[in-house]
């Protein structure tokens, strides 16, 4: 029962090759059973946490891990609809930029400050992730999305920056850091309610 959470971080990575190969081939149904493997790793990706929660396993070592694997298992999923939907991409270049600039200064500055990866896991980055997986589903369903990446996007952008602002502000590196707010807490020298469900 404790190999569970570690399965279900390591079965993203499984789930990621295999989505990127579906987009490649494209067999019957392929649309399809993409949208089902991505709806299963965000599945995973909620279940690990909170499983390893209840069992008193959740270490920094597991929180590192499911976040370098979670980047795996999206960047799967974006190039997968770049391979479905190149026009859709080359439409929106610009704010996919920036986007992706915006969660590379992330790791560059957690790389940087603490020589670590990102691990924050903020509220709002959960928020940010559930709008992310309805954009890319419905660009993978129909090869568009407008009102729902206008959404992400700026949703996205906000995430980021809270991100970043986080990172500015704690001393040293602390993963699960619920928001802003919580992380002046840490900075001062408090401790900080995690939400069972959700965070540490």
């Amino acid at each position: 029962m404790k190999r569970l959470p570690i399965l279900l971080i390591y079965s993203r990575i499984v789930l990621g090759a295999i989505i990127i190969g579906l987009s490649l081939f494209q067999p019957v149904y392929f649309r399809a059973i993409i949208i089902t493997l991505i709806a299963l790793g965000l599945i995973s990706d909620i279940l690990d946490g909170i499983i390893a929660r209840r069992l008193g396993i959740s270490t920094e070592r597991m929180r590192r891990l499911d976040s370098t694997v979670d980047q795996f298992f999206w960047l799967a999923v974006v190039a997968t609809c770049y391979i479905i939907a190149p026009k859709f991409f080359k439409s929106n270049l610009v704010q996919i930029l920036i986007l992706i600039g915006l969660e590379a200064t992330c790791y560059i500055i957690s790389f940087i400050k603490f020589r670590k990866e990102v691990a924050t896991h903020a509220i709002s980055s959960k928020i940010w992730t559930l709008t992310l997986f309805a954009t890319l589903i419905q660009i993978i369903a129909v090869n568009h999305s407008v009102i729902l990446f206008n959404i992400c996007l700026y949703l996205g952008i906000v995430t980021r920056l809270e991100i970043i602002s986080i990172f500015l502000i704690i001393k040293n590196w602390t993963n699960d850091v619920p928001s802003v707010y919580h992380a002046v807490l840490i900075r001062k020298g408090k401790s900080i309610k995690r939400h069972k469900l959700f965070n540490g």
